[in-house]
């Protein structure tokens, strides 16, 4: 009964003392906070943002750049090769190359751990621990680096770090790691905020793009 006792009682420290550790910092949830709500008070955005990936073996391997519009759940985001379009219940995934055309239609999921251009302001508060964990430049813009790690060992994302603007609360730049070593990140050379966005522009419409393959997985 003794040893049932203590094993008891061990379990339950070691599971105390997790909850401690894996706690989000105050400063950084706040902070996070004012982002998520300068995002919700806004009618939409544009913004250039360059995006890249390296490995700590080979370097800097690609950098391009892009452009994406946002509004509230909506979004379209235009690539190299590609353009998706996502009106917040159908997403439209537009290839592009010099043999063909095609445009691939599906449902909008509600995926937790799915990071788009609408939920990056908000995906702190979907099963992530928030650490500041110092302070860099984008830009010569001065910028908190805030950790995110997901509390679920499974998670698509399991770090994610971002970058926000210290004085107008507004993210400058994001990285995320894969699983072979490698990091993305994505950051704004250009951002025009509060911009009056019409919601048929995140609307594949078929009918102005003849020459594309439709292919309807809903």
């Amino acid at each position: 009964m003794l040893l049932k006792k203590a094993i008891t009682l061990i379990f339950l420290f070691t599971s105390i003392s997790y909850a401690l550790l894996a706690q989000s910092d105050d400063k950084a949830v706040k902070i996070l906070s004012k982002v998520s709500e300068n995002y919700k008070n806004l009618n939409g955005f544009t913004g250039l943002f360059e995006y890249s990936y390296s490995t700590e073996d080979e370097g800097l391997i690609q950098t391009n750049t892009g452009n994406v519009t946002v509004k509230g759940d909506k979004y379209r985001l235009t690539l190299n090769d590609q353009e998706i379009y996502n009106n917040g219940k159908t997403v439209w995934t537009l290839i592009k190359s010099s043999k063909y055309k095609e445009v691939t239609i599906n449902n909008v999921e509600d995926d937790a751990d799915e990071l788009t251009p609408s939920n990056v302001y908000n995906i702190y508060k979907k099963g992530y621990i928030s650490k500041i964990t110092g302070s860099s430049e984008i830009n010569g813009v001065a910028a908190h680096e805030i950790l995110l790690s997901s509390e679920k060992s499974n998670a698509r994302f399991k770090k994610i770090k971002l970058y926000v603007d210290k004085v107008k609360n507004e993210i400058l730049a994001w990285e995320i790691k894969d699983d072979v070593g490698g990091t993305f990140k994505y950051t704004f050379k250009e951002l025009n905020p509060n911009v009056q966005i019409v919601d048929d522009y995140f609307v594949f419409k078929a009918s102005e793009n003849q020459d594309v393959e439709v292919i309807d997985l809903r």
